[in-house]
């Protein structure tokens, strides 16, 4: 049983949470490949400390196809090999958009970004980081 205090946001703002939930579908019709999704909300959730998010995040993953190992090392992935360039231009962008106290690396990290992406894959990335951010922090302020 949720604790009485709790922000009841189905309850209370039902059509914002109707509205947020096309979001997701939308964006994942830009073409961007699921595993990826999966590493960078996981790594927002992670950077954000949303328990609950990191727990679903790890689990969609693994049913996805992606390996515990990488999953684990997910943490340091600057400092290990398991992700190809692409992935870490993503995880790189995911950091920057999530912690926001750099943003003068951004415009190098989107120029990067565009080594490896579209610019509708570069679009969908940007969307799918700030929306795994809004739900983060709706989940948090029910933790």
């Amino acid at each position: 049983m949720k604790d009485s205090n709790t922000i009841r946001y189905p309850q209370q703002a039902p059509a914002v949470m109707q509205a947020l939930a096309q979001v997701n579908p939308a964006i994942n019709a830009l073409g961007l490949e699921p595993g990826l999704h999966h590493l960078v909300v996981l790594r927002a959730s992670q950077i954000n400390g949303c328990a609950h998010c990191v727990k679903m995040h790890t689990q969609d993953a693994r049913k996805a196809g992606e390996t515990s190992e990488r999953l684990d090392r997910l943490v340091v992935w600057q400092h290990v090999d398991d992700y190809t360039p692409r992935e870490k231009a993503a995880l790189a962008f995911t950091e920057a958009m999530t912690r926001l106290d750099d943003q003068s690396v951004l415009p190098g990290l989107r120029a990067a970004l565009r080594e490896h992406f579209t610019e509708q894959e570069v679009a969908a990335l940007g969307a799918d980081i700030a929306m795994i951010n809004l739900w983060n922090r709706i989940s948090i302020s029910n933790q």
